[in-house]
């Protein structure tokens, strides 16, 4: 069986991917949840996942001997051993689009990534505003966001960016915990995919298990002092 180890449901992004892909997608696979005490050397954290990896981060996926770190390099794993999941669109073209808008994602959105990081648990729509009146680099995220998901949307018809569920709409999945979380404006059509992601069962039951941890960790916390 598949072994996935994440940080904490509520603050880790990256781990949410494969996570939500996995569970989605209807493959079985244990769960090793690594809590975030610190990411300094001799940390609890790093001692589990400084044997895994190199890297030191999670997500990593244990397959037998084999291991597999970086969110990207799993799912393209993941589509390999199980085909008949179509973990990526099945049109040759549509496929290379959506490994594309995966890797911008990877590789980019910097300002939205660094000023709003992901807190499920949290409602920081007060903060969101002094985000969007102050930072352009996340105006400007958020807008490329918009006009990426407008033009997969209407070219494929929905509901999901590529039609049906696919491992760029659990790329995305984070993306939209922060749209929500901060209240970053969007227009309607764009709400209205953010909302079918997060009705997804595999996210659903992401976002249950976040709120479930009740874990306040003061440095991944820029703008709170205390849960709410």
């Amino acid at each position: 069986m598949l072994t996935l180890y994440i940080g904490n449901k509520n603050y880790s992004s990256w781990s949410m991917r494969p996570w939500v892909l996995l569970t989605q997608a209807g493959i079985e696979f244990k769960e090793v949840m690594v809590r975030f005490d610190s990411f300094e050397p001799g940390s609890a954290f790093k001692s589990v996942v400084d044997t895994l990896t190199p890297t030191g981060k999670v997500p990593v996926l244990v397959d037998g001997d084999l291991v597999v770190w970086d969110t990207l390099a799993i799912a393209e794993y993941v589509a390999e051993q199980f085909p008949d999941k179509h973990l990526w669109p099945v049109n040759k073209a549509a496929r290379a689009r959506a490994r594309s808008v995966c890797a911008e994602m990877h590789a980019g959105f910097t300002g939205l990534r660094g000023n709003c990081p992901m807190n499920i648990e949290a409602s920081l729509t007060d903060t969101g505003a002094l985000i969007w009146r102050d930072k352009p680099a996340v105006r400007a995220d958020v807008a490329r966001l918009v006009a990426m998901w407008q033009g997969l949307l209407g070219g494929h018809g929905g509901p999901m960016l590529f039609g049906e569920f696919s491992v760029a709409d659990a790329y995305f999945a984070p993306v939209c915990m922060r749209l929500k979380t901060y209240g970053l404006p969007v227009p309607p059509d764009v709400a209205a995919y953010v909302a079918r992601v997060c009705e997804l069962p595999g996210v659903q039951a992401w976002v249950q298990g976040a709120l479930a941890e009740k874990d306040f960790l003061d440095f991944e916390e820029p703008y709170r002092l205390a849960a709410d």
